[in-house]
């Protein structure tokens, strides 16, 4: 016992610096971009220097552990419970349990919620709403909702394509139609927002659980490729967003 745990401390010893390394170089474009306007462009040195630097830092060891995270934790879950329901051979938990994943990972999203308070604030600076605290609350929570909902049910359609072979281009070709006829009706206060609502929702939670279940489910279906038939859950998740938060804003505005 003692031998076995020797030889793992050496191994964990030589995969951290690997993984920081690995890290520092997913984040050295950024690195190198600021650089370059800030002292070629700009010609000026860094505010605060030595606080960038630490920021800097943490960022890597935050995207290190972050990965290792998605590796060791939210994929290995999200393709188990996705296998572990297509074995069970109930269709109808595995929809529930697709609407659940999805509406849940969305509300949590930390993007979603920046920008929903965001653009409460902006509304209300607008007077497209009450300025009162309720009001901005209701609203930004509304429009959070709204998403979480439409992923939700984004993910249930994308998990019934998996099982039906459903082609995937017709689906987004005819979300697209939809996205383009209910941007003549909403309200043009609500356009640009439900437009960015799509990508926001594809972000640090949602994207690595999503697209688990997606290629788990596709794993253990007979006749189903992971590669061809398990991705394009995020396409959905991307594209409902706009039509629920235009939905939204046509209910709001009125």
């Amino acid at each position: 016992m003692a031998a076995k745990k020797l030889t793992v401390a050496p191994a964990m010893t030589m995969l951290v610096p690997k993984k920081l390394w690995v890290s520092f170089k997913d984040l050295l474009p950024i690195i190198i971009v600021i650089a370059f306007f800030q002292i070629i462009v700009l010609r000026q040195p860094l505010p605060n220097f030595v606080e960038v630097v630490f920021g800097s830092v943490l960022v890597v060891f935050g995207l290190m552990l972050f990965v290792q995270g998605l590796e060791m934790g939210l994929f290995p879950i999200g393709e188990a419970m996705a296998q572990a329901l297509a074995r069970k051979g109930s269709l109808f938990w595995l929809l529930v349990f697709a609407f659940m994943l999805g509406f849940s990972t969305t509300v949590a999203e930390p993007a979603l919620i920046a920008v929903s308070a965001e653009a409460a604030e902006i509304a209300a600076g607008g007077g497209l709403i009450a300025s009162s605290k309720d009001a901005i609350k209701s609203y930004a929570l509304g429009l959070r909702l709204s998403v979480a909902f439409s992923v939700g049910i984004a993910i249930l359609i994308g998990v019934l394509r998996i099982l039906r072979g459903w082609p995937i281009h017709y689906l987004i070709i005819g979300g697209y139609v939809l996205v383009m006829l209910m941007t003549l009706i909403a309200p043009k206060e609500i356009i640009g927002i439900a437009y960015d609502a799509g990508g926001v929702t594809t972000s640090t939670v949602t994207v690595p659980l999503v697209a688990a279940l997606g290629v788990g489910l596709a794993s253990i279906i007979k006749g189903r490729s992971p590669l061809l038939d398990g991705f394009g859950l995020i396409a959905f998740a991307s594209l409902l967003p706009m039509i629920f938060v235009m939905g939204y804003g046509v209910i709001v505005f009125k």
